[in-house]
């Protein structure tokens, strides 16, 4: 497989929170022009334990998949290693899920992945992660169409997040069908006839809906 490398660079001329994806060729690194298409190649494929979110890496949305695999645990002490966002805040997540929606993992195994080895840094993940985790519990497939957006409050509530219209519009120009978005933001984007839009205000709702 051809590796892929994100660079974020600083133009003294420009902005400095712009990023560049490329390609490793025979003749040197290849700029990607459509840098979404690199980490959704399965997208309408996905598994149980696989979801699509929308974050922003310097100005520009990016759509990525998070993977979670929950597995009954053979030791004593369950394990959570994670990959690709911080384990801190999958440690609340995980106990959110546990207070709001009655989801006990205490003898499982839980793993997280952010495939093709970007880092999300937001929490406009959070919802997606949740969502995965207990896609995974439940062996219950989230469509491959979907993009799930949101961040997670300590008491279960769904926040709003930023940028909201340029991630709308990234999942709508993919080809993504369903969006599960947080109900604070209903205002802040162009309605787009091609996306379904579900609002939610609270992890147990979007449980209830989609797992």
């Amino acid at each position: 497989m051809i590796p892929y490398c994100t660079l974020k660079v600083k133009n003294r001329f420009g902005p400095t929170n712009e990023i560049g994806i490329f390609e490793m060729c025979q003749n040197g690194l290849r700029e990607v022009k459509d840098h979404s298409e690199i980490f959704l190649s399965r997208a309408h494929n996905l598994s149980s334990e696989s979801v699509i979110i929308s974050c922003i890496e310097g100005t520009r949305a990016l759509l990525v998949e998070i993977q979670a695999l929950v597995t009954r645990s053979s030791f004593g002490m369950p394990g959570r290693k994670v990959s690709g966002v911080d384990h801190n805040r999958v440690t609340m997540i995980l106990a959110v899920l546990k207070k709001r929606t009655r989801l006990l993992l205490g003898g499982y195994d839980v793993f997280v992945n952010v495939v093709g080895g970007v880092k999300i840094e937001e929490p406009a993940a959070d919802l997606a992660i949740a969502i995965a985790i207990t896609s995974s519990f439940k062996d219950v497939v989230i469509p491959g169409n979907t993009v799930i957006i949101g961040e997670l409050g300590s008491g279960g509530e769904v926040r709003g997040v930023s940028h909201f219209d340029s991630r709308i519009k990234e999942a709508a120009r993919l080809g993504l069908e369903n969006a599960i978005i947080p109900r604070d933001n209903t205002n802040d984007f162009s309605r787009i006839r091609s996306l379904n839009m579900t609002e939610v205000s609270s992890l147990a709702e979007a449980t209830d809906k989609i797992c």
